[in-house]
């Protein structure tokens, strides 16, 4: 399949309902509204296809840029690349759930997260550490540092409350991540997520959203997830 081919596939499977669903999470047009679950049909066709990816993303097609993820290879995309599609990432659905979820699988994933989070830019900010709990959640715990992560919680417990509003999800979530995928510092997030309390977001709608990994975490544990690793970051 090609990009003309895809995109009108892509078109077809667009409902309006979503699409307002989209755009009320920040989507901007164009956009087609498709729900992520029906562009599985379409990877298995397709596969992994990273000149077919690039020329999606490069659409500025918030549903292309999606499936772009979808069928990215990896494996074969640079820090020059992963740099290039956070800088056309315009909102959070994109950085936190495609560019994140996409550098969670190489091998320069903490590399390149770690340059963001200290970029100080919201979204470059908040897929840095939205990689990490994609890496956590799916890597076994000795591919990380345990002095690195504990500082990094710390990093958290001074700065999230002044961070970026987009930024605080992901540090919120990385908390919530560290406390529950990554047992070596389950009990220092514990602390941590206490320390920090309840996290207020304002969100573009005007309505404040308050967070608290304290919480999750517990709620986690009661489920019996402590310790929960994913077989795949990207479905």
């Amino acid at each position: 399949m090609n990009l003309d081919m895809v995109m009108q596939e892509l078109e077809s499977l667009g409902k309006e309902r979503t699409k307002k669903i989209y755009q009320s999470n920040g989507a901007q047009e164009p956009l087609f509204g498709v729900a992520t679950g029906q562009m599985k049909p379409i990877f298995k066709k397709i596969k992994h296809n990273q000149p077919l990816a690039e020329e999606l993303y490069a659409t500025g097609n918030y549903d292309a840029m999606y499936f772009a993820g979808v069928i990215a290879d990896p494996k074969v995309m640079s820090e020059a690349d992963f740099d290039r599609w956070i800088d056309k990432a315009y909102f959070y659905m994109i950085s936190d759930y495609v560019v994140a979820v996409t550098l969670a699988e190489t091998d320069i994933g903490q590399a390149v997260a770690d340059k963001w989070i200290q970029s100080g830019e919201e979204l470059k900010m908040s897929a840095g550490w939205s990689c990490y709990c994609w890496m956590l959640g799916n890597r076994p715990d000795r591919a990380f540092s345990k002095e690195k992560i504990a500082n990094m919680l710390e990093l958290v417990k001074d700065t999230i409350h002044d961070a970026p509003e987009r930024t605080k999800h992901a540090m919120n979530q990385f908390i919530y991540t560290v406390g529950i995928s990554y047992l070596p510092l389950h009990e220092k997030a514990v602390e941590i997520a206490q320390e920090v309390g309840q996290v207020e977001v304002n969100r573009h709608t005007g309505k404040s959203k308050f967070l608290n990994a304290a919480d999750t975490i517990q709620k986690a544990i009661a489920k019996n997830q402590l310790g929960f690793k994913r077989k795949y970051v990207r479905c």
